[in-house]
């Protein structure tokens, strides 16, 4: 089966449905997105979206909190870019329906998080994400020029490797479109599109724990870098400081974040014996951006062998903790913890991607036609540590700016109809899908234990033996055997665990997320990024 259209969205994200909405003013848009549209990291977003929408705020403080946070790493120009064209973009969704927290007087209710030098997190009570997809799938709902393709997986990006042209130098690619497995009938579809953009989301999935729903198997970072485009940054994982700590219970298989807000409005951590620490580690306390609280909190754990740290919010009024965090205490209490009368157990869990798809300040890859933005991307925004609540935040500047040049590519762009349909003749029906299961969760036991929040040279030559073992038995399996989601979402998993590895072995120096115990310093000779491009893919 092929199908046409003017612009290709893979991804459900507050990124890929705000292209999609001003995509589908100038022409057909078709969303593809492999589980409901609404299942995406943006809708299990608590925080909100950091922006300067208080008279009293400054868009310099902004700028350099990011800067703080970034370690060095942060490009300057796109840093002054997305915050200066952040508030807009709150707006837009405001005009759009999107109900967002407000005090008495009517004026938006500002949060602050870690590492932010003021109030200004813009939120809806702590489902800040789930709101802001209510929106903005409301109005893609309303556009009969936007189909949305739902269980529906992205398997490969098309470029003249499909047209069976040699793609080794990386130079003068060009996306046509994507295979796209049905995951309901089995069918591998062909989607030609005149400029395609992957709004896929990140890849916490590729550890053990993580605060991210199971469709982030970094399926669009994997994609592009088969595809030969520029990817950067991997070894920049954000680990959340704060994920709820209950063993045994399944959260559909990610841990459950315990917004930074919490610490914004005045949580304090400590560890089993009741004792606050973080004055050990930052003068900034609580309020330190997430890469210093992350290694606190794994400092006391291993120090003291506990399994897990308190936070405690319950000295502030119950009835500002419930008004803040309803979502939280409806959890809490179906597990037996009240956030008002005592400290709930958390742990630091996988949350955000900071590296990714190298893109220009418009969402452009090194491949003509193939757009870019969210947590899929290496904007330049997050350098060595996102700090808090930008995310959403760049994924709107972003995708506001990405329409411009995506349109005047499919302008000039026809649909290239010498791409094959996919054919897997000689596929084998799969005979040995515990391998699937079992490399699934190897690989994420390995990244988690040698690839986490403090590593070593050590840990890292033991984690690529064992990455590329994983690695290579997926391809082989993959290269035989018929497609599904499960076999798809390891082979990408695979892949951005052999990138994060890749990438984490070639800075010899700790900075931002990435700590190193054989060098502890940050060396103002690495000041760069980690440029990774990949080898041909093996098959369309």
């Amino acid at each position: 089966m092929r199908s046409r259209f003017d612009y290709l969205v893979i991804g459900s994200g507050v990124a890929g449905l705000s292209f999609a909405l001003r995509a589908a003013e100038h022409g057909t848009v078709c969303v593809v997105t492999k589980k409901e549209s609404a299942e995406s990291n943006t809708n299990y977003a608590q925080g909100g979206i950091a922006a300067v929408m208080d008279p009293d705020d400054d868009t310099e403080h902004h700028i350099e909190d990011t800067l703080v946070a970034g370690a060095g790493l942060c490009h300057p120009d796109v840093v002054r870019m997305v915050i200066e064209e952040g508030p807009e973009r709150v707006r837009d969704l405001i005009d759009l329906g999107a109900q967002f927290s407000r005090d008495p007087d009517g004026d938006l209710h500002l949060g602050r998080e870690g590492g932010h030098s003021a109030y200004r997190i813009v939120h809806a009570e702590d489902m800040t994400g789930r709101e802001i997809e209510r929106a903005l799938l409301a109005a893609v709902r309303r556009s009969a020029n936007i189909t949305v393709l739902e269980y529906h997986y992205a398997v490969n990006l098309l470029t003249e490797h499909q047209l069976g042209r040699d793609t080794s130098a990386g130079d003068g690619l060009h996306c046509f479109g994507a295979y796209v497995l049905d995951s309901v009938s089995g069918r591998v579809e062909t989607v030609l599109a005149r400029a395609t953009l992957l709004a896929a989301g990140g890849a916490g999935q590729v550890y053990q724990h993580t605060t991210n729903p199971q469709v982030a198997t970094g399926d669009g970072i994997a994609m592009a870098y088969r595809a030969r485009a520029v990817v950067a940054n991997m070894e920049f994982v954000q680990f959340h400081p704060t994920s709820l700590y209950l063993p045994g219970v399944d959260f559909g298989g990610r841990s459950f974040l315990i917004t930074e807000a919490v610490r914004g409005d005045g949580g304090l951590l400590t560890n089993l014996g009741g004792e606050r620490f973080m004055s050990a580690y930052d003068d900034r306390l609580e309020l330190a951006p997430r890469d210093v609280v992350a290694r606190a909190i794994d400092d006391q754990m291993k120090k003291r062998g506990e399994d897990h740290v308190w936070l405690d919010i319950s000295h502030q009024p119950a009835e500002a903790v419930l008004a803040h965090f309803p979502n939280i205490q409806e959890t809490l209490l179906a597990h037996g913890l009240d956030m008002t009368r005592g400290p709930i157990p958390v742990v630091p869990a996988a949350h955000y991607t900071c590296g990714g798809v190298v893109v220009d300040r418009e969402g452009r890859t090194s491949i003509a036609g193939l757009f870019a933005c969210g947590e899929v991307t290496c904007s330049g925004l997050h350098g060595a540590n996102r700090l808090a609540s930008n995310s959403l935040l760049e994924a709107l500047v972003y995708a506001h700016n990405a329409v411009g040049p995506a349109r005047e590519h499919a302008a000039t762009s026809a649909w290239n109809e010498g791409v094959p349909d996919w054919d897997e003749s000689n596929a084998e029906h799969p005979r040995e899908w515990v391998l699937v299961s079992h490399n699934r969760e190897e690989l994420r036991r390995v990244m988690q234990s040698y690839v986490g929040i403090v590593r070593s040279e050590l840990r890292l030559r033991r984690a690529a033996r064992r990455v590329d073992l994983i690695h290579r038995e997926t391809e082989e399996f993959y290269q035989r055997t018929r497609l599904s989601a499960e076999l798809c979402e390891l082979r990408n998993l695979a892949a951005v665990a052999h990138l994060i590895v890749s990438c984490a072995q070639q800075r010899h120096e700790s900075r931002g997320l990435h700590w190193m115990a054989d060098y502890p310093e940050t060396d103002p000779a690495q000041r760069h990024d980690t440029l990774f491009v990949p080898e041909p893919a093996e098959r369309a």
